[in-house]
């Protein structure tokens, strides 16, 4: 398996670098020619490239990180954020409804890997492709700074995925999440998008921010399909509701990528890719390593895990305030939901 790690970080300073854009004009960047030569144009961008701190800068994120996390989250309260996660999301998408995220209409600009290979050649995503570093995924995991524990020695509670609030009408998977589904063996040859040749997971589809972004662009393509799951299952009904959801080329459905025993719709190494977008920051630290170790089995030989999260000192983390830290470099919003900044060594 394969990694393409996006960071995703505010840093303040820039190096100087050639001008790569014309002015007043929208640019199509993707990752490392977006650079800000005029500060005026700072937010055409929601992050710039070859930004660098400086000493004092980087000592005073370090310094306010180290005072945010002074007070910790009392245990209890961290076991009920974690035992009530979805609850916290579910609660999250019903008052937000489809309403707080943005469409991802850069997605295919910096992951041009979601694209079937032959699609690539085509006029229109030509100027989509460009050079990419691929990690090994072990590798990569294990020179993240997040603590990783055996998954059987976990101090925390596995919860189940669950199907309330779930629409079961016009699903041949409407018991996916039933006991009686998890015990039976999976018929590959009954998955959704069996016939597909092209296959793809989002893992935390959320509202379906990534997922019609994906849908509208491979529309046309008939060897192609998506698969997305949330464990809030108020967010897979806004999927399952929108206006450009299609069963022939999507299956959502209610998932809890930390219970390991619950199967997905389709047989282990069948995804071609799989796309993890501001998502495993929300995992307990302890759970990271547990959750790539079993989605790396859905991949096919050869198959990609794109991923794209908060970077550490990112002025999100900078604006929590003391008694928010569950642990280090971890910590949980107002409204129960959690947040993790990674970094990545070399």
């Amino acid at each position: 398996m394969n990694v393409i790690w996006r960071n995703y970080i505010s840093c303040p300073r820039m190096r100087k670098v050639p001008h790569r854009y014309q002015s007043g004009c929208h640019p199509v960047a993707p990752l490392g020619s977006r650079i800000l030569t005029d500060p005026t144009k700072v937010f055409e961008h929601n992050m710039w490239d070859h930004m660098q701190w400086s000493k004092e800068e980087e000592a005073a994120a370090r310094k306010k990180v180290e005072e945010n996390s002074a007070v910790r989250v009392l245990l209890e309260e961290q076991v009920k954020y974690e035992s009530e996660a979805s609850k916290y999301w579910d609660t999250f998408y019903k008052i937000h409804k489809n309403k707080f995220f943005k469409d991802r209409n850069w997605l295919l600009r910096e992951f041009p890997e979601i694209l079937p290979v032959g699609q690539k050649t085509e006029e229109k995503v030509k100027e989509l492709s460009w050079n990419h570093v691929k990690i090994n995924a072990e590798s990569f995991f294990s020179k993240m700074h997040c603590p990783t524990m055996p998954e059987e020695k976990n101090h925390y509670k596995e919860s189940s995925g669950s199907s309330d609030g779930q629409s079961k009408a016009g699903s041949d998977f409407s018991k996916l999440d039933s006991e009686e589904y998890r015990e039976r063996p999976l018929k590959t040859e009954l998955f959704p998008g069996s016939n597909a040749a092209f296959r793809i997971l989002e893992v935390g589809c959320g509202a379906g921010n990534s997922v019609f972004p994906i849908l509208n662009t491979l529309q046309n393509v008939p060897e192609f399909f998506l698969y997305c799951c949330d464990f809030a299952s108020g967010a897979v009904e806004l999927v399952k509701s929108h206006a450009s959801y299609r069963a022939a080329q999507c299956c959502a459905f209610v998932h809890d990528v930390c219970d390991h025993g619950l199967p997905y719709p389709f047989p282990d190494g069948t995804l071609d890719v799989i796309l993890l977008v501001f998502v495993l920051s929300s995992i307990h630290p302890d759970r990271m390593q547990g959750v790539i170790n079993r989605l790396s089995k859905l991949l096919k030989p050869g198959g990609m895990l794109l991923f794209r999260d908060y970077g550490r000192y990112d002025k999100t983390q900078l604006r929590f305030k003391r008694g928010h830290c569950l642990s280090e470099n971890f910590y949980v919003r107002g409204d129960g939901t959690r947040a993790y900044f990674f970094t990545k060594v070399s």
